[in-house]
């Protein structure tokens, strides 16, 4: 019986998300097909679909996935507020760049954001008119700052990143 938390289903599940990762790195999106992943798992066809919808439901239920693992990593500490939970997150995303490889990868529509902005920092910021632009522009801003520093090897060290971070938040 193919129920949600079936120890087979999960490491089915895990699997499949672990071989669409791996064809992530080398493949677009839009040119992975059940096929490929089948032969990797080892799995058929009807476990895929067991699970999943398509390759595209796959891609959402893996960022959902992602997202999960970025919040938990992070949920116990205020990293906006000092400059050491800053440093502390880019050391996070230096340790994981596969992680958040494809988790961009996976936000094909530049919607999903792997910051968590926090509406109590604004309120100590004295920001209340316009707050939803405000924190929109926040996290698209540090979206694009680990994306070019990835993108560019992450030349800069954490603490590095963490300054410049703290610098262009502070400097608005």
């Amino acid at each position: 019986m193919n129920v949600k938390n079936n120890k087979r289903r999960r490491e089915s599940v895990e699997k499949i998300q672990k071989a669409f990762v791996q064809l992530l790195q080398t493949q677009k999106l839009e040119s992975i097909s059940v096929s490929d992943i089948c032969k990797i798992t080892g799995l058929n066809r009807s476990t895929f679909y067991a699970n999943f919808l398509d390759i595209y439901d796959l891609a959402d239920k893996t960022r959902e996935t992602l997202e999960h693992e970025f919040g938990s990593a992070f949920s116990d500490y205020d990293y906006m507020n000092e400059r050491t939970g800053a440093q502390r997150m880019f050391e996070h995303i230096k340790e994981n760049q596969l992680f958040y490889t494809t988790y961009f990868k996976l936000c094909y529509d530049e919607s999903h954001k792997i910051s968590v902005y926090d509406p109590h920092r604004a309120e100590k910021e004295h920001i209340s008119k316009n707050i939803d632009y405000h924190i929109e522009f926040f996290r698209s801003g540090f979206n694009a700052i680990v994306k070019l520093w990835m993108k560019n090897g992450c030349k800069e060290s954490p603490a590095e990143m963490a300054e410049i971070l703290q610098t262009e938040y502070r400097g608005r």
